[in-house]
């Protein structure tokens, strides 16, 4: 398993709109459908990486916890299903109800989306605020598989908090560190 490193884009950056597939209900839907007017957390991942693995179920109690906030969650892959089969929309569908997605679980079959968010690995994570302006990229927190460190979703959870008080985020953003989006050649 390889380690690739998030790409970190600019605080500030709007996020692009996108329409894709959400794999769970069957329906297009778009970044202005699913956002909210507090905070909306967009996370790349996809179904085989072991670094996903590794933080699924923290990612799910994330969720449950914050979407009773008003934050809107929604998770993203964009891998290349020709090389990566286990990665395909029908198993996206699968792994989201095995694990207990409580949000959207969208397949970027162009690659487009991840490209427009400089996606880089899987996960990787970005908070906008209620204008939909970037206000934290990065990491969950900084357990990775046989690191030996428990998974607590601080960097994600305190990047949340600030927001929610409408605090600028104020701790360090370190990059996510995850697989390799697989992109089509």
């Amino acid at each position: 398993m390889s380690a690739t490193a998030s790409n970190m884009i600019p605080l500030g950056t709007k996020a692009p709109d996108f329409k894709l597939l959400d794999t769970i209900s069957g329906e297009y839907r778009s970044l202005l459908d699913l956002r909210s007017e507090t905070a909306t957390v967009i996370m790349f991942i996809c179904n085989h990486c072991p670094f996903v693995k590794h933080v699924d179920q923290g990612i799910v109690a994330l969720a449950k916890e914050y979407q009773g906030k008003g934050v809107a969650f929604i998770a993203i892959s964009s891998n290349d299903v020709d090389n990566y089969p286990q990665d395909a929309p029908h198993l996206m569908t699968v792994e989201a109800e095995k694990v207990g997605y409580t949000f959207p679980y969208l397949y970027d079959e162009t690659q487009e989306v991840a490209k427009a968010y400089e996606a880089a690995c899987t996960p990787d994570f970005y908070v906008f605020d209620k204008d939909l302006a970037c206000v934290y990229r990065g990491q969950l927190d900084d357990s990775r598989p046989g690191n030996g460190k428990p998974g607590s979703g601080k960097d994600l959870r305190n990047a949340l908090d600030e927001v929610l008080e409408g605090k600028t985020i104020s701790a360090p953003q370190i990059p996510s560190i995850g697989c390799n989006i697989k992109w089509k050649l």
